[in-house]
């Protein structure tokens, strides 16, 4: 027990320098290697994927909140596209992770597994949609926030890799898109650790010191490092080359996901 919690306390340690440095939530490490730690504790192979999402996504509430205070410090927040985005990520999410709790845990590996190819593909690529437009009105910031809400409960992040290439796409200096996605991943991890507690109450294969698909002493772990280390990973931010750092953090994302594919075939 005492190896698995330390595994915990690693995961949340990388969880919160990349919530930091890359404005993520952690959670595309913090997902995979909950799938593979869960089943030597007898987690059932039916619910594995939910209980990895709904920890990551009440994980990330940590790991956002430590972040999104640190980018804020540097004045590198938006709150205005915070606060109009919210609405949309709210529904989105809660709705998403609703639908991911009756989801076989079959299909949302998959989803994952294709999730993590095409980040790491845009990592490597190094990416970035032409700054073409400005912020779109309510209706567009809702539709965007029901988007990336929705997407971000099925793969149990924070949305920054979805979030960052919108308000890139609608023409935001690139330190203040880092800072306001962070912001963004507090209201998503909220709704999406609400969605999966009520989508896995009941569940009578939850192992114990669970509330949902919310695994505590995961958590507990994962948490405790995070928010010590997401404040690093801002420093990082300011002073690393970010695109080397993505190169071989999307590299990473390769060997986790064929990793997952394998195991899963």
């Amino acid at each position: 027990m005492l190896e698995t919690f330390a595994l915990y306390l690693l995961l949340g340690a990388i969880a919160g320098v990349l919530a930091g440095l890359l404005g993520i939530g952690g959670g595309l490490v913090v997902v995979p290697m909950l799938v593979f730690a869960l089943p030597s504790q007898g987690v059932e192979m039916s619910i594995l994927m939910q209980l990895a999402l709904g920890t990551s996504m009440a994980a990330i509430i940590f790991t956002a909140t430590s972040s999104l205070k640190a980018h804020h410090k540097r004045g590198a927040v938006r709150w205005d596209v915070v606060w109009r985005i919210s609405p949309g990520i709210v529904l989105g999410t809660f709705l998403g992770a609703l639908v991911a709790s009756r989801m076989p845990t079959m299909a949302l590996k998959i989803i994952f597994i294709v999730f993590l190819y095409y980040v790491a593909l845009q990592m490597f690529l190094n990416k970035k949609p032409k700054a073409s437009r400005t912020l779109p009105g309510i209706t567009g910031m809702f539709g965007a926030g029901c988007t990336i809400g929705g997407m971000s409960s099925l793969v149990g992040i924070g949305g920054g890799t979805l979030s960052v290439p919108f308000m890139t796409w609608c023409n935001l200096p690139f330190h203040t898109v880092i800072g306001t996605s962070a912001a963004i991943g507090l209201p998503i991890a909220l709704a999406g650790t609400a969605g999966y507690v009520v989508g896995g109450l009941g569940n009578e294969l939850l192992p114990p010191l669970s509330l949902g698909f919310v695994y505590g002493p995961a958590l507990i772990g994962i948490v405790g490092a995070s928010v010590l280390t997401a404040p690093l990973g801002v420093r990082l931010a300011h002073s690393l080359p970010v695109n080397t750092l993505k190169r071989f953090f999307a590299a990473l994302l390769i060997l986790v996901a064929t990793r997952m594919l394998v195991g899963l075939l």
